[in-house]
């Protein structure tokens, strides 16, 4: 799930309309909930609300607007913006309001919205940043059918083209672009936004890890163990203290890390401090924090490029806070 919204522009959260199933998936601890968050943690902000098997409430308009008024406040609070949402009735099972236009009659009574399809259709496509330095995180590694290493993932920023020499962070070991495929096709180029699998000249297989970052050569990525971040507490069992161990993810990374300083606790509107040196942080807080790695890993500060910015901090699989770098401190 992580893996892919890493790779998304957009997303498609699909809710179960049947009598006490959305309640289940939406009560604290719930995958509704869950994935809602996750996704855009990681940065997307378009999304589909698919209320499926609406037709085993006989397309009830009160169970619909019961579902998105509980869905609406929620999705506010996880920072989605009212304007980007779209809430669409169907059922996969008949396949009303997926592709074509509704013909049931208690559906038509009510709802005269798009389809599924017409909702996916008219997403708006992101702004890319080609401009900026080449960066692209390694989500997958094999050997090529031919010769040379292959490495899958998107690409975030910048450009890449054939016979690039590159560099493979943290790592800082170059190599050389020998191929270029999108969706099994080849090309001289990729660009930001682009799926791509890079075959590479040059490189040891065995150092290189999912979570690790195709770079360009005269602009590298910072590599580093300690980064300033502000976050948003969600839901914590226990208080986060100084030394709370977490698990960091960022991009395809996933590391072992603890926070080591409260900095200060921070009002979620305006960011004014309202304490500094908090002792502990709890649920729904807003705070900047020091959070240290074991190892070294890939970041850049959200001000300098935005889709490296962005962190998770999941605690026995669940997502606990979420939040953007300010400072790489080493």
């Amino acid at each position: 799930m992580i893996s892919g919204a890493t790779q998304a522009d957009v997303a498609l959260l699909v809710v179960d309309a049947t009598t006490g199933e959305f309640e289940t998936g939406f009560e604290s601890g719930g995958q509704t909930r869950e994935h809602a968050l996750l996704v855009r943690s990681l940065g997307v902000s378009q999304l589909g609300v698919v209320v499926n098997k609406l037709d085993t409430a006989n397309w009830s308009q009160e169970r619909f607007d019961e579902i998105v008024g509980k869905l609406k406040v929620f999705l506010k609070q996880a920072g989605f913006k009212e304007g980007d949402i779209t809430y669409i009735p169907c059922s996969g099972l008949t396949g009303e309001n997926l592709v074509k236009t509704p013909t049931d009659d208690k559906l038509l009574s009510w709802y005269s919205g798009p389809t599924l399809v017409n909702v996916i259709d008219n997403f708006k496509t992101p702004e890319r940043s080609v401009e900026k330095p080449f960066r692209m995180s390694v989500n997958d590694i094999f050997k090529g059918t031919g010769s040379g290493l292959c490495i899958s993932g998107r690409i975030e920023t910048g450009v890449v083209c054939l016979n690039d020499k590159i560099l493979v962070c943290p790592l800082r070991e170059q190599a050389q672009v020998k191929g270029i495929q999108i969706d099994e096709v080849s090309h001289n180029s990729g660009f930001a936004g682009d799926q791509v699998s890079i075959t590479l000249s040059g490189a040891d297989i065995s150092n290189i890890s999912v979570g690790h970052m195709l770079c360009d050569m005269a602009n590298p990525v910072p590599v580093a163990q300690r980064i300033r971040a502000r976050i948003v507490v969600f839901n914590v069992r226990v208080p986060i203290t100084i030394g709370f161990p977490v698990l960091l993810h960022h991009q395809s990374s996933i590391e072992p890390a603890s926070i080591v300083k409260l900095k200060a606790q921070l009002h979620k509107g305006s960011g004014e401090v309202i304490k500094k040196n908090p002792r502990c942080l709890g649920n729904n807080s807003c705070a900047l924090v020091e959070i240290e790695t074991i190892k070294a890993i890939c970041v850049e500060k959200y001000s300098d490029i935005k889709e490296l910015g962005r962190i998770m901090l999941r605690v026995g699989g669940v997502t606990i806070a979420a939040g953007l770098i300010t400072d790489i401190v080493k």
